[in-house]
């Protein structure tokens, strides 16, 4: 693999744009000496499909998914809550949960004969795509904001990812990204559509995992949401563990967004039939808050429908309160997260701020590391 942090660039924006810098830290740039054959034969053109196949798989299932579930002790003193444990999906490789969606789907376009893939991101998903595309030998055009600019830029251009530059925002992007879908023949790796059962699967594999650990749900799961997506698959994910009689119930399903930007918490709060879309033009992103905010939460039906029907809530994070968690996990936990990654365990305690929740198990998703 390319050594990344020798492939830097300076990622200040132009002027007049927007730095979105993230810090989320670089993908991995070693590898052990058997996943590193492991992907020259799944990128190689020239191998048959089947061999392809099998390495890419080998390699999904060494480094996607996993990720470490800790019960954060000196956290539950800080706050009376009692057995929060954190899930923390920065374990991927390109350090978040992002990881799960991009490989599922990348493995996906290599079985269905696929040489090149598509998406809009503004960093975390581009950069997860572009890793997974790569180990699988494909093509990867990746559509971004023209006014965005992330550090994670450099790493996709490293990864041999073409950029494209989009006038307008995330959802112009997104639009774009399946425009060029539709008239090159690529596989559309963006949330929502034909992929959206490949996406909750693959989301799914986090509430298998808590299983795994708890051998039971716990009572609450707390996830930041942006389109909705990861709630949604979670969510998607304990529904089948109980109905094969896994588990003893479904946990309610909670989620945190920035403060007034988010459609899955608006709808919920307002009590709305559906997630209605936000005015494009008075949402404001900030460096700390742009992974969570979107005026069109594509999920968003399915994830305030997860929130609603498990009894779940949802609620806003400002970004001062998103700093100083990520600040107290470190300082307590010893966990370097994205403040945003922070939005649905704040939204957990606050509840129990105000009204004390009883002793159980609650895990608190944290989708991405510093």
């Amino acid at each position: 693999m390319v050594d990344l942090l020798e492939r830097r660039r300076d990622p200040s924006p132009p002027e007049g744009g927007l730095s979105l810098l993230d810090g989320v830290s670089p993908v991995a740039t070693a590898w052990p000496v058997d996943l590193a054959d492991r992907c020259r034969v799944a990128a190689d053109r020239d191998r048959p499909l089947a061999e392809r196949m099998g390495a890419f798989e080998d390699i999904a299932e060494t480094e996607v998914g996993d990720t470490s579930l800790a019960r954060a002790r000196n956290l539950e003193r800080a706050t009376g809550l009692r057995q929060v444990l954190l899930k923390l999906e920065g374990g991927n490789p390109s350090g978040t949960q992002k990881d799960r969606i991009a490989f599922a789907q990348a493995q996906d376009a290599l079985r269905r004969g696929y040489d090149t893939v598509t998406v809009a991101t503004c960093g975390n998903y581009g950069a997860a795509t572009a890793l997974a595309a790569s180990m699988a030998g494909l093509r990867c055009v990746i559509h971004l904001p023209a006014g965005y600019h992330t550090r994670r830029d450099a790493e996709m251009e490293a990864l041999g990812a073409t950029l494209v530059r989009v006038p307008g925002d995330y959802e112009a992007a997104v639009a774009a990204s399946r425009a060029f879908a539709s008239r090159e023949d690529v596989y559309d790796a963006n949330p929502g559509g034909a992929n959206t059962s490949i996406q909750l699967r693959a989301y799914g594999e986090i509430a298998y995992e808590i299983y795994d650990e708890l051998r039971d749900a716990p009572a609450v799961v707390a996830v930041p949401v942006s389109n909705g997506t990861t709630l949604a698959g979670i969510h998607h994910g304990f529904v089948s563990l109980f109905r094969r009689g896994k588990t003893s119930r479904v946990p309610k399903l909670v989620c945190g967004s920035s403060h007034g930007k988010n459609p899955i918490v608006i709808a919920w709060r307002r009590n709305l039939p559906d997630c209605d879309d936000l005015v494009p033009g008075k949402i404001r992103e900030t460096p700390i808050n742009e992974p969570l905010v979107n005026w069109h939460s594509i999920d968003g039906g399915e994830a305030l429908a997860a929130v609603r029907g498990t009894g779940g809530w949802a609620a806003d994070a400002s970004d001062k309160a998103m700093l100083a968690a990520a600040r107290m996990l470190k300082e307590k936990e010893g966990l370097h997260v994205l403040p945003a990654s922070t939005a649905g365990l704040l939204v957990l305690l606050a509840r129990h701020e105000r009204e004390p929740l009883p002793g159980d198990r609650y895990v608190a998703v944290l989708t991405g590391r510093r």
